[in-house]
């Protein structure tokens, strides 16, 4: 446990270009329309950008300073779920305490996009840490997989689903009823239970990734 803590220490530390970056975009962004993106959703990109410096920096760094596998993956779900909830945390309150004070303009939160308000705003919150949370490992495993075959095939498969589902009816009608279910989803049971399942099948994946991963 206690190295899982100090491997998280070093994550969290060794992120800090992702944070100003994210921190940046989140408190530049502006828009003149009348309709504009909360500045509250930019912190997502938090989640998007974290992945890639666990895998492509802090994974070498960790493995030559005598870290298990085990334990930097595990730290790295630790740091995930850290990650998640501090980010919805942070887009919470400014979406209850900055977005209303724009009145000359119609702000939009992704909260309310994906209908995670309607069950109140501390329902909402969870939804949101759990579906950043399956986005980030979902990320992690596909960026850990990129230097085998089976990442290549993966990155083929991905393409082709949005290539081919989209301008199908059918198909795109089966490709919007996932995204309904994963993120456009109002129902806080069902949202949150398909967020874990997901989160511990890609968790599982990473774990056999890893287990064939060299430096």
């Amino acid at each position: 446990m206690t190295s899982i803590f100090a491997i998280v220490k070093r994550l969290l530390a060794s992120n800090q270009i992702s944070f100003i970056l994210t921190a940046l975009v989140a408190l530049c962004a502006t828009s003149s329309g009348s309709i504009v993106l909360s500045n509250g959703n930019y912190t997502w990109l938090l989640a998007v950008l974290t992945p890639f410096f666990f895998v492509f920096y802090d994974f070498a760094k960790l493995m030559h300073l005598g870290a298990s596998k085990k334990d930097y993956f595990f730290s790295c779900l630790v740091s995930y779920g850290f990650l998640a909830f501090c980010i919805s945390l942070v887009n919470t309150a400014i979406h209850l305490l900055i977005d209303p004070l724009y009145s000359a303009q119609t702000v939009i939160n992704m909260m309310d996009v994906c209908k995670w308000m309607e069950n109140g705003i501390v329902i909402a919150g969870l939804q949101q840490m759990f579906f950043l949370l399956v986005v980030m490992i979902f990320l992690h495993v596909l960026l850990s997989m990129q230097t085998h075959w089976y990442g290549w095939l993966t990155d083929a498969v991905l393409a082709a689903i949005i290539c081919v589902f989209t301008p199908i009816a059918p198909l795109r009608a089966v490709l919007s009823g996932f995204f309904q279910i994963i993120m456009f989803n109002s129902n806080a049971i069902l949202h949150i239970g398909i967020c874990l399942l997901l989160s511990a099948a890609f968790s599982l994946g990473g774990l056999a990734v890893l287990k064939s991963k060299t430096l």
